[in-house]
């Protein structure tokens, strides 16, 4: 993991393999967990099917919950990265496509 300093980044942080785009000098380790989790999908996947993959989820989801937010929320990448940002060992004993059980929950 390769962190560069963006600061006109719109968003806290990003993940584009191996790098991740931070806005802050300082980036938490939650935002440095949560963007190594998208690498490993990344990692899983390759960088352009990820990529797709999380485009056309954003929208089918955008279609489905009507705005930016829920939609983001639920595209099963961000579930995962979520729900296991706070536990800075799971990139650990994290299983290959563990974003897979994520597909149908909604948060």
């Amino acid at each position: 993991m390769i962190v560069v300093r963006v600061p006109f980044l719109w968003v806290s942080g990003m993940a584009l393999f191996p790098f991740v785009l931070v806005r802050t000098k300082r980036p938490d380790a939650v935002l440095l967990h949560h963007e190594r989790i998208h690498l490993r999908q990344q990692l899983e996947l390759g960088i352009v099917p990820f990529y797709v993959w999380y485009l056309a989820e954003y929208l089918i989801r955008r279609w489905q919950y009507g705005d930016h937010y829920t939609a983001y929320r639920n595209i099963s990448f961000e579930r995962e990265a979520f729900e296991n940002e706070c536990n800075l060992t799971y990139w650990k004993t994290r299983q290959w496509y563990g974003f897979w059980k994520y597909r149908t929950r909604r948060l």
